[in-house]
């Protein structure tokens, strides 16, 4: 007869552990728990808790701060996943020296970090510069798209919306003539019944959402005066074209140096443009390196490089007041050089869109026919768009809903007709032309191409490694808050590797 060893899971057991113990030199959480006691002033928190006299004592700020930046470094997200990571996971039970916080408490912690969050961000960064880990000769400047806690299907502009609420009302009414029809007849299908008197709620809830947000907000204006998109859940968010489609969500930057990729200034932005943020982001990274005693002067001379979605007259002019060694590329510098005269990199593999070259022109009657036969009449004789100047012609909408080909027209699921800008010139300025020269010179050839190296792998790291994939809270405040604290992971991760000693 086979013989076994006796178990009974109904033994307590004593184990002696250190939660110190756990936290062990060279790893995040070390440096997290290090930086966090010794290294940063959390004083900045003591004016929100008026617990002295009265009231039960709070979570310490530090112990929160930790588990908070322990969790985004380890892909939790979710509040309720640190939550859960609080009670399950030893090291997140020695980080948190066994406290267990409820989500809501975690949650809430760094909602109003408004105050808190530059502070603490600029006390990283000074530990950066004791450390000498920033260069501070080289500086590269990108964003990085992701959705926000809100869904596309409730944006439009102020027409839109109200359209929204009227088919959602009609709806209602329909159910409503429905169910009295139903009683009429005295139906006994209770299933039936409590089903659309339960859909009825919820469209009616929708309904009163809409009505509420519509007295609360006015339409919102762009730079060019034009009415933009708002979003009944977070109108401080902005649809965003992206390589994965169009997203609701927020646009990060970053603003990083050379030596060891250190986050010098991060900001959420509810833009997608990204050269609207050039600007922002040099006064941002001013006021952090003025905080950790640099000059008011510091970029006078140093290199600075952006991809040429940044390029614009203003952004150009606000590299030249800064005295800043700026490299942003039009976006035809790769045509004009000969190392990518045959590039074959980012083809499309399956489908392949209709371009230009696919529409053939009519001289005479000015006008283009698409591949299909349509025809693209003149729409905008000469519009601008930062230095280029296009003339635009749109096909006839009915003609483009109908057409065989359109998935091969369209880039978007929701455009109603075909455009066409046409090229036609080049609005030159001084300053674009200079930058022309500059990044084309063979000089500019071998600066530019190291933004690459200095900028893409933090997204890689806070997207693919720390898989922040979306933000989980509403508004530009939350969300710069939640994006501040993954690019302070960032920065302690470079602490970790390279500074410490």
């Amino acid at each position: 007869m086979a013989k076994y060893k006796n178990y009974d899971y109904s033994q307590s057991l004593l184990i002696p552990v250190s939660l110190e113990d756990q936290l062990m030199p060279g790893t995040l959480e070390f440096a997290i728990h290090t930086l966090v006691e010794t290294r940063m002033d959390m004083s900045v928190f003591d004016e929100n808790y008026k617990n002295d006299d009265t009231g039960r004592s709070a979570y310490d700020p530090k112990v929160l701060l930790k588990v908070v930046l322990l969790g985004y470094s380890r892909g939790l997200i979710s509040s309720r996943k640190i939550e859960q990571a609080c009670c399950e996971n030893v090291t997140f039970m020695a980080m948190s020296c066994n406290q267990r916080p409820d989500h809501s408490t975690i949650a809430s912690f760094v909602s109003s970090m408004k105050d808190e969050i530059l502070a603490l961000f600029t006390d990283v960064l000074l530990v950066c510069e004791e450390e000498k880990l920033l260069g501070g000769t080289f500086f590269a400047l990108d964003g990085c798209k992701l959705s926000s806690n809100a869904s596309k299907r409730w944006s439009g502009k102020i027409s839109d919306i109200k359209k929204k609420k009227e088919k959602i009302e009609q709806k209602v009414k329909g159910l409503l003539e429905e169910q009295i029809e139903v009683d009429r007849n005295d139906s006994d299908d209770l299933s039936e019944l409590s089903n659309r008197e339960k859909q009825i709620e919820k469209l009616q809830k929708q309904a009163d959402r809409i009505e509420k947000w519509l007295k609360e907000n006015n339409a919102k204006i762009g730079t060019t005066g034009k009415e933009l998109q708002s979003n009944v859940t977070d109108n401080e968010s902005a649809k965003m074209m992206t390589s994965h489609g169009t997203i609701q969500g927020y646009n990060g930057q970053t603003l990083v140096d050379k030596k060891h990729q250190v986050i010098i200034h991060s900001e959420a932005f509810g833009r997608g443009q990204d050269h609207d943020h050039v600007a922002p982001m040099l006064e941002g990274a001013k006021e952090n390196l003025q905080k950790i005693g640099k000059a008011a002067d510091y970029f006078k001379g140093k290199i600075l490089t952006a991809d040429s979605n940044y390029h614009s007259h203003s952004n150009l002019k606000k590299c030249q007041q800064e005295e800043l060694d700026a490299y942003i590329p039009d976006i035809y510098f790769r045509k004009r050089d000969s190392r990518f005269a045959t590039q074959t990199r980012g083809q499309v593999k399956k489908e392949k869109k209709f371009v230009l070259e696919d529409f053939i022109y009519n001289e005479a009657k000015n006008h283009y026919i698409c591949p299909n036969g349509k025809i693209l009449r003149l729409n905008i004789k000469r519009h601008i768009q930062d230095r280029n100047i296009y003339r635009r012609y749109m096909a006839d909408a009915e003609d483009c809903k109908r057409c065989s080909l359109k998935s091969r027209c369209f880039y978007r699921k929701n455009t109603k007709r075909r455009s066409l800008d046409v090229p036609i010139g080049t609005e030159e300025t001084n300053l674009s032309k200079a930058m022309l020269e500059k990044v084309d010179s063979e000089k500019g050839r071998k600066i530019y191409p190291q933004r690459i190296a200095i900028v893409e792998p933090i997204y890689a790291n806070i997207r693919t490694h720390k898989r922040l994939d979306r933000f989980t809270l509403r508004g530009k405040i939350k969300v710069n808050i939640q994006w501040m604290l993954y690019c302070m992971v960032h920065n302690i991760e470079k602490i970790m590797n390279y500074g410490m000693a």
